[in-house]
Order: structure tokens, then C-alpha cells, then sequence
């Protein structure tokens, strides 16, 4: 019986040796570059772009299901893929694993490599909006990448709101929905007020000379330094990296003088998109699994709005993780680093049922 289960404990051991080897053999697929044109693309309010550009980076091989993930305000697919985010997720046996699943990161409409302002348009680019970012993505994903259906969307800040907005607009094109550091409510309350001080500051700086500039308004690096110390970075981290105001106008200072190269349209058109975000209506449709992942110290999205519970009452797959608040979080930030929340991710994508295809 002894020698039985000694040779049956090698084997074992050898078989965990050989797992392991294969496993650590394994790395994260390189990424891989894209553009896609889709033509005459009808913007809301009727103006029409002859060629709408729609960048993308892409993970791992195209037969696998695939895995959406979707930018913030004024960042990029490529973006993505930092350390914190991507690399917690994305490598070989992490949630998201290249290597199982076909990752898509695009870029939205007005930045990266996808058609912005700056391309050349200035204020003549069309005035975008969610809905038309939201459709741009569609198409990109079904008609320029083939991808009929997708096994889960997953998008921070922006993209958590436009991750709910896919679920009212194509309610089956993905099994799940994970919607980060965003709520399913109206812009409105603080997070709309402190976007309207960005837009405004750069439209009334007398250098924005009606988006037509020569020179970048100086208002757009200042606007922007202070929409960030509102409404990201979370208070107990901030105060432990300042807890003086010596250390507060240091840390100030280092901001407002750090290298600043965004345009002041694309800045202004990316903020303002948000102007008419209102997934409500679309909640009732909603028939994807929804993880809905939020901070406990998110400036933007005040975990304890009463409109809020309202609305999540009409989500019928709906699961919920709030992270605790502490002096290592980063407020509305914190959603970024997804080892806050990679379990949660990696549980989801494991259980939740899959749609039926079309």
C-alpha cells in the first residue's frame, strides 16, 4: 500500500513539475497594431466624417473569445497595457490570460491613433458624443475585427460608462459586462460640474481663438491639473503625500510644470462627449452579466447616491464590488490598478453564462 502511494505521489509530483514548466514557458503574446476605416460615418446630429480612423492594439490569437477592454477620458487602447492594469491581467495564467483569450483594446473616437481634432479638422471635427463613440466601437469590433459576439466588455471611468451603454444598445453582443469606476446614472452632480470648468476654461482662454489656435491655450495643462487633484487620487493617499502645505504646493508644482503635450481640442472634445451620458434607459435591455466595480473613496461616483441604487434595481444579472477606501487606494484612480479587483474579474469570467450567439 506504502510503495502504491509513494509511486502514485511522484507521479503526481511529476506531473505538477511538468504543469509548472509548461506554464512558466509561456509568455504574453506581443501586442499588435491596427487601423480600421469605416466611411461616411453619421455622427448624432446628422454631420457626417467621409472616413472615421479607428485604431486598435490586439492580444493573442483572434479564434479565442474575445475580451474588449475600453480607455478613460483622453487615454488609449495601448495605454492599457501599463503594469498596473494590463500587466495584472493579461499574462500567462492571470484573469485575463493572452494566451486563452483574443484581447481588443481600441481607441476611441477623438484620441490615440484613432481620428481626432488634431488631425487637422481643429473645431471643425464633429461634435461626438457617447452614443457615437459607443457605435464606432461596434462597428470596429464586428464589422473590422469579425468578432460576432464577445465573451465580456470591461472598461475604467469612460469606459465603464461606455461599457454600460453596450449593454442597453447590443444587449447580447457580450456575456459580461464590467463596468469600472462609473455608475449607470445621468452625468450630472459634481462630475459634470468639474467637466464644464475644463471646457470652459479652454474656451474662454483668449489663446483657444474658437479652437482655430496657433499656439496651445495655456489653460488646457492648468484645467486639467486641477480636474485631476478634485477628482482623482483619493483623499487619505493624497493627504499621506502631503501632509504639510509645503509638501501639498510641492506635489502642486511638480504637476502644473510636468510635461504637457495634449491638444487642447482633443481635451475639450473628449470631455465634452460626456455632456449627454444617460444609460438609464438602457438598463431594462441589460441582459448580460453585469460585475459593477467601484472605490469606496471615487470622487466622481459617490458610492452612496440613493439615484444609484434605484437604477441598479432594474439590472438583472448584477454583481457588485466596492473597494475599501484606505491611504494606498487613489480615489477615482484606484479601479486602474486591477489588483484591487482581479479575483473579482477572474470569478466572473469563470461562472457567468454565455448568450446565445447570433
Amino acid at each position: 500500500m506504502t510503495r502504491a502511494f509513494n509511486i502514485l505521489a511522484c507521479f503526481f509530483s511529476l506531473l505538477l513539475t511538468m504543469l509548472h514548466a509548461t506554464s512558466a514557458a509561456q509568455t504574453t503574446p506581443p501586442p499588435v497594431e491596427g487601423t480600421w476605416v469605416t466611411r461616411d460615418f453619421a455622427f448624432h446630429d446628422g454631420s457626417v466624417l467621409p472616413e472615421l480612423r479607428l485604431a486598435y492594439t490586439t492580444l493573442g490569437d483572434p479564434k479565442h473569445e474575445a475580451i474588449v477592454v475600453l480607455h478613460g477620458t483622453t487615454g488609449t487602447g495601448k495605454g492599457m497595457l501599463g503594469p498596473d492594469f494590463g500587466g495584472q491581467l493579461f499574462g500567462p495564467g492571470q484573469p485575463f490570460d493572452a494566451n486563452r483569450y483574443f484581447i481588443v483594446l481600441p481607441d476611441s473616437i477623438g484620441t490615440g491613433r484613432s481620428s481626432k481634432p488634431s488631425d487637422g479638422l481643429a473645431a471643425n471635427f464633429p461634435a461626438y458624443n457617447y452614443h457615437d463613440m459607443v457605435r464606432a466601437y461596434h462597428l470596429l469590433l464586428t464589422q473590422g475585427l469579425g468578432l460576432r459576439h464577445v465573451r465580456l466588455i470591461i472598461g475604467n471611468s469612460m469606459g465603464g460608462m461606455h461599457t454600460w451603454m453596450f449593454g442597453g444598445m447590443y444587449p447580447t453582443y457580450s456575456d459580461i459586462l464590467v463596468p469600472l469606476a462609473s455608475m449607470p446614472v445621468e452625468m450630472s452632480g459634481r462630475n459634470w460640474m468639474t467637466r464644464r470648468l475644463i471646457i470652459d476654461s479652454i474656451r474662454n482662454d483668449p489663446g483657444y481663438d474658437k479652437g482655430f489656435y496657433k499656439v496651445q491655450p495655456k489653460s488646457t495643462q492648468f484645467a486639467s491639473v486641477m480636474f485631476a487633484v478634485a477628482t482623482n487620487g483619493g483623499m487619505h493617499a493624497l493627504q499621506r503625500i502631503a501632509p504639510t502645505r509645503e509638501a501639498a504646493d510641492r506635489h502642486l508644482d511638480t504637476l502644473l510644470k510636468a510635461p504637457f503635450t495634449a491638444d487642447a481640442n482633443d481635451i475639450l472634445y473628449q470631455w465634452n462627449a460626456s455632456r449627454d451620458y444617460a444609460p438609464e434607459p438602457g438598463l431594462d435591455a441589460t441582459v448580460a452579466t453585469v460585475l459593477m466595480i467601484n472605490s469606496a473613496d471615487d470622487e466622481r461616483n459617490p458610492p452612496d447616491l440613493a439615484r444609484v441604487d434605484q437604477a441598479l434595481k432594474r439590472v438583472r444579472h448584477l454583481k457588485t464590488y466596492l473597494i475599501p477606501g484606505t491611504e494606498y487606494t487613489a480615489g477615482h484612480g484606484t479601479t486602474a490598478q486591477a489588483k484591487w479587483w482581479a479575483p473579482q474579474a477572474r470569478d466572473v469570467l469563470a461562472t457567468a453564462p454565455r448568450l446565445p450567439r447570433p
